[in-house]
């Protein structure tokens, strides 16, 4: 089973570039972020010519997830991060597919910080992580994929000093990130690739993809269920120098699901809720 996780950065301008890659790299399921297009104007027709059924949040101009799953339909299970029902930003979304559940996940950026702006991103994190918890307790095979808009470490950033201020490298927002580690959740990239860069987002400014000046803001968290069956992971670069690319290229992870326990849409606690 092939997973992947795409900031696609406006689903309609960039959809020629989406196709291209399902077509290529043939994921079985695919998170992505960033959507920037409200909930009618996504292309569901168009991903379906090539196999693949969807579920989405969409949100104008702004924002927005969805999930995919190739010959298969996506279980909807959650429209939106649970903790402040006033907050309808579409960032969330949580589905079951092939025996597992997974989330696209779109976390705030939080610049210009300090500021409004960043205190929602780290609000934010707190209610993703205390979500993830629930998440954790109940044993499922999981799977919390998507841009976290955070840089864990050092090691994920190419070196330059001209971003310590920014929002993605905080201290704060670093020990946000680690906090799921630290409840039993696997950062799958990491494990098979402990070192070296993994960068899946290089600015549109100052020449940042030709000279390789990238960072890791796109993650893939595993429950314990999930993490044992991991097997292969990688950066699809090639995406990022396509014409009219997104500034993120997709990761992708893939996982022996030959016995893998199933999930039901109708686990305690985790009924389809917007």
């Amino acid at each position: 089973m092939k997973v992947a996780t795409f900031n696609v950065n406006n689903i309609n301008k960039r959809l020629d570039n989406l196709l291209d890659w399902l077509a290529k790299a043939g994921p079985d399921v695919v998170s992505l972020q960033e959507l920037k297009a409200e909930q009618g104007a996504f292309p569901a027709q168009a991903l379906r010519t090539l196999g693949y059924e969807a579920v989405w949040q969409g949100e104008r101009s702004w924002n927005g997830v969805a999930i995919l799953a190739r010959n298969h339909t996506p279980v909807l299970t959650r429209t939106s991060l649970p903790g402040d029902p006033a907050d309808r930003q579409a960032r969330y979304i949580e589905a079951a597919v092939h025996g597992f559940l997974i989330a696209s996940i779109y976390l705030p950026n939080g610049n210009p910080q300090p500021g409004p702006k960043f205190n929602y991103k780290l609000a934010w994190f707190e209610r993703l992580s205390a979500h993830a918890a629930a998440l954790m307790a109940t044993g499922a095979p999981v799977i919390l994929a998507g841009d976290y808009n955070v840089v864990p470490t050092p090691h994920d950033i190419y070196p330059t000093r001209s971003l310590d201020n920014n929002a993605l490298v905080q201290p704060e927002s670093r020990q946000a990130f680690a906090r799921l580690p630290a409840q039993g959740w696997t950062d799958a990239m990491r494990k098979l690739h402990p070192e070296g860069p993994l960068w899946t987002f290089w600015d549109y400014k100052y020449e940042r993809w030709p000279k390789d000046k990238g960072m890791r803001l796109d993650h893939f968290l595993l429950s314990p269920a999930m993490s044992d069956r991991l097997t292969a992971g990688g950066v699809d670069r090639w995406v990022r120098g396509e014409l009219n690319a997104s500034d993120h290229a997709p990761a992708w992870i893939t996982l022996d699901l030959s016995s893998a326990t199933s999930v039901n849409s109708g686990m305690p606690g985790y009924g389809c809720n917007d």
